[in-house]
C-alpha cells in the first residue's frame, strides 16, 4: 500500500505543533455572515514574514519561525484580521467581516480613471521595492478533463527579482524541488501545452513588466471607467475597469486594476482575455498540441496580487491563471472540455541575501514544469516549506490517481 501521509485532509491537519524550530499554525477562513469558506485569502506571519494563501475550502497551514504565533489574514472586500494563537493543538477559525467602503471626500475628487492609472504608474519607483530580492515560492499546476483531475504538479521554486525601477531582463526563476502525478488512463492523455509555468511572476507582474500592459501605447487601446471602490485588508481601493477599445494584432484584456487610495500603488489586477477573435486567442494561449487535435479556447483569466509591508513597500505576492478550452478529435463526435490552472504564492523573501540566478539554472519559458520534476513518492517531501494545501476535492483526486500506479 502506497503511503499517502502528505495528502492531508481537513480532519488531519487542523492542529498546531512545533517541528524543527518551526511553529505550524493551521485553520480555516470563512465569511462571518454566510459561514462560507474564503479561498485565496492571504495568511501571513506577523513577525516571521512567511505567508500562504487559503485553498478553495478556505483552509491553510502556515509554518513559521514567529515564536509569538501571530498571523494577519487579508482578502479583497474584507477587513483584515490579526489573530494571536495561544492554545496549542487548537485550530484557528478566522471569520472575516465584509468591509464597508466610505471613501474620504478628498480622494473621491480624483475620478478620472485614465489619469488615475497614469499617476499610479509614475509612482511605481516610489511605491515598490527598488532593491534586488530573492523569493521562495510554492507553485502548483493542475489539469482537469471535464470534472476530473488528470494531472497535478507542484514544487518549491526560487525567484530573483531586481528592483521595480529596473526591467525584468535579469529576473529569473529556478526549480528547487518538485513532483508530478499524471492519470495512467490512456483516454486522459492530453498532450496540449498552454502558456503559464513558474515564470508567471516575471511575465505577468504587470507593475514591473510594463511592456505587458502599463505603458502609454498599450493603454491607448483600452477604454477606462471607474468601478465600485472596495477594500483589501483595511486599506481602501480605487477600482479602474478596462476594456478593449480597438483591434490589435494580438488579443487584449477585460480587467480591473485596484489602486490604493492613499499611496496610489497597484495592489491587484484581474484580467480576462478577449475571446472575440478565436484565432488570436488561440495564438496567444496555445504553445503546442498533437497533430489532428482542434483547439478551441474558452477562457483565460489571471489574478495578480501584491502585498504591502509595514514600511509601505509593495511587492508581488500571488498569481493565479485559469485556462479553459475544448479539444476536438477527428474521430470523436463530441468535444472534450479541459481546465488548466497554475498558481504561485510567495512564501518567503530576503533582501539581505539576494543572489542572482544564472541563465543555465533558470526555468525557461519554453520548458514544461512536467519535464523538470519527479513523481509523488516521498512522504517527507515538503519538510518545512510553506505550501497551498490541496482542497478536499483535489486531495481525493490525488488519492484516486495514486491507486492506479
Amino acid at each position: 500500500m502506497i503511503k499517502r501521509s502528505f495528502l492531508l485532509c481537513l480532519s488531519m491537519f487542523l492542529m498546531q505543533i512545533t517541528l524543527a524550530q518551526k511553529v505550524l499554525v493551521s485553520g480555516i477562513v470563512t465569511d462571518e455572515y454566510t459561514g462560507r469558506p474564503v479561498p485565496m485569502a492571504n495568511v501571513r506571519a506577523e513577525r516571521g514574514g512567511e505567508s500562504v494563501v487559503t485553498n478553495d475550502d478556505g483552509v491553510f497551514v502556515l509554518k513559521t519561525s514567529d515564536a509569538s504565533v501571530a498571523i494577519v489574514v487579508t482578502h479583497l472586500g474584507y477587513q483584515s484580521q490579526r489573530i494571536g494563537v495561544h492554545v496549542h493543538g487548537t485550530p484557528v477559525s478566522v471569520r472575516l467581516k465584509p468591509a464597508n467602503v466610505a471613501l474620504k471626500e478628498v480622494v473621491v475628487k480624483l475620478n478620472e480613471p485614465r489619469q488615475l492609472a497614469n499617476i499610479a504608474i509614475k509612482k511605481i519607483p516610489k511605491n515598490y521595492s527598488t532593491q534586488p530580492e530573492s523569493y521562495e515560492c510554492f507553485y502548483r499546476e493542475t489539469a482537469m478533463k471535464r470534472q476530473h483531475y488528470i494531472y497535478v504538479a507542484e514544487g518549491v521554486v526560487d525567484m530573483y527579482k531586481t528592483g521595480y525601477d529596473r526591467s525584468t531582463a535579469r529576473d529569473r526563476v529556478a526549480i528547487r524541488k518538485g513532483r508530478r502525478l499524471v492519470s495512467s488512463r490512456q483516454s486522459d492523455t492530453l498532450g496540449v501545452k498552454v502558456m503559464g509555468g513558474p515564470v508567471q511572476p516575471i511575465q505577468l507582474d504587470v507593475v514591473k513588466n510594463t511592456d505587458f500592459l502599463l505603458n502609454a501605447e498599450e493603454l491607448d487601446a483600452y477604454s477606462f471607467s471607474m468601478g465600485v471602490p472596495t477594500t483589501i485588508g483595511d486599506r481602501q481601493q480605487f477600482v479602474v475597469e478596462i476594456a478593449p477599445r480597438w483591434e490589435k494584432p494580438y488579443p487584449l484584456f477585460f480587467g480591473k486594476l485596484y489602486i490604493d487610495c492613499e499611496t496610489l500603488a497597484f495592489t491587484r489586477a484581474e484580467l480576462t482575455l478577449d475571446m472575440h477573435n478565436r484565432e488570436k486567442a488561440t495564438s496567444y494561449m496555445l504553445i503546442r498540441k498533437p497533430f489532428g487535435v482542434k483547439f478551441k479556447p474558452k477562457e483565460l483569466s489571471c489574478t495578480i496580487d501584491y502585498q504591502t509591508d509595514a514600511d509601505s513597500i509593495t511587492r508581488i505576492s500571488y498569481i493565479r491563471n485559469v485556462f479553459r478550452f475544448n479539444c476536438d478529435w477527428k474521430k470523436r463526435l463530441l468535444a472534450t472540455s479541459f481546465t488548466a490552472t497554475c498558481e504561485m504564492v510567495v512564501t518567503g523573501r530576503s533582501s539581505d541575501h539576494a543572489h542572482p540566478i544564472s541563465g543555465h539554472a533558470s526555468f525557461d519559458t519554453h520548458e514544461a514544469f512536467y519535464d523538470q520534476v519527479n513523481f509523488f513518492r516521498d512522504p517527507d517531501f515538503w519538510e518545512d516549506y510553506n505550501i497551498i494545501e490541496p482542497s478536499e476535492r483535489l486531495d481525493k483526486a490525488i488519492g484516486k490517481i495514486l491507486k492506479r500506479y
